[in-house]
């Protein structure tokens, strides 16, 4: 048990499953690489390039593949919490904890993130600091899990444990909503915020392969309250009857949802557009709408 209300996610197991995740990454990478190639492509939308930038949370390098054949990035450096990652990255790769980035204020032109930010505890304390080592101008791209993640196992879950064990725990780690990540970005500092939210569906084969999968991806449980040990048997094999009875697709494998947050922020500069001081817009909206202006006060008609 914690008392700092900010300590959510079990950082520690976080880097274990990362070690042991990178030893047979090629096998799980599936989702990553989906994002990463979603996250890449909204930089063809921005017209200029990026001598040097970051990839935080780089996991097998999909983002540097998506990049791959892109002339507007120039140097990528990778980090990541997990050092068999980092050093699967090459001499450009480093070990860096996304709570406490080692980078120096203003260092990069560009910071992209996929599948890394959901496990941060203070996450607007690391968009703060992604905000401080971009140069101004600078842009971050980042790709997290939302909080419509795996919904349909959360259910299956708890419906289970409800009916087998008489109580719930946190099985399924919590995520963010779309609706807070804008208002995150203006926080720490972004100029023109943007989030918006793409949703993946998978087939698997039963929950329990998804269950697995998530093990494998060190995308399991990570709520430090959650429960210690190995679930029960009897818990999980219910939790995936119900599962097949509930989201079974018609192709009989059943289907899992992913919410992925994309967030767009730029660092501050002077040369940024600003937007104009009430009363002073050069032409009236009545004018371009063809309508009549009348003053707050005056009632329709006269």
């Amino acid at each position: 048990m914690t008392t700092d209300s900010l300590l959510v996610f079990d950082r520690v197991a976080l880097r274990q499953r990362r070690e042991r995740a990178a030893r047979r990454w090629g096998d799980q990478a599936f989702l990553k690489r989906e994002i990463a190639r979603r996250l890449v492509e909204r930089l063809d939308d921005v017209r200029r390039d990026f001598g040097l930038a970051l990839d935080l949370g780089c996991h097998g390098d999909e983002v540097a593949t998506a990049l791959d054949g892109r002339a507007t990035v120039g140097t990528l450096v990778r980090a990541d919490l997990g050092l068999g990652f980092a050093r699967n990255a090459g001499r450009l790769g480093l070990v860096a904890d996304e709570e406490a980035l080692p980078f120096a204020l203003r260092s990069f032109d560009l910071v992209l993130t996929a599948m890394a930010l959901h496990w941060v505890n203070d996450l607007p304390g690391s968009l703060i600091q992604i905000a401080r080592i971009l140069k101004p101008d600078g842009l971050f791209l980042g790709a997290m899990l939302g909080g419509s993640t795996l919904w349909q196992l959360r259910a299956a879950l708890a419906q289970a444990e409800s009916e087998i064990e008489n109580g719930l725990s946190p099985r399924v780690s919590p995520f963010a909503d779309l609706r807070d990540a804008a208002s995150l970005l203006q926080r720490a500092g972004f100029a023109m915020p943007v989030a918006d939210s793409e949703t993946i569906d998978v087939e698997y084969e039963s929950a329990l392969a998804l269950m697995r999968d998530l093990g494998a991806m060190g995308e399991a449980n990570l709520v430090l309250e959650r429960r210690r040990g190995f679930s029960r048997r009897a818990t999980l094999l219910r939790a995936a009857e119900i599962y097949a009875e509930r989201f079974a697709n018609p192709s009989g494998r059943v289907a899992a949802t992913f919410e992925v947050l994309f967030l767009h922020g730029w660092a501050p500069a002077p040369s940024q557009p600003k937007p104009l001081k009430p009363g002073s817009a050069a032409h009236r909206l009545a004018e371009a709408l063809g309508t009549t202006e009348r003053s707050a006060g005056e009632k329709a008609g006269r």
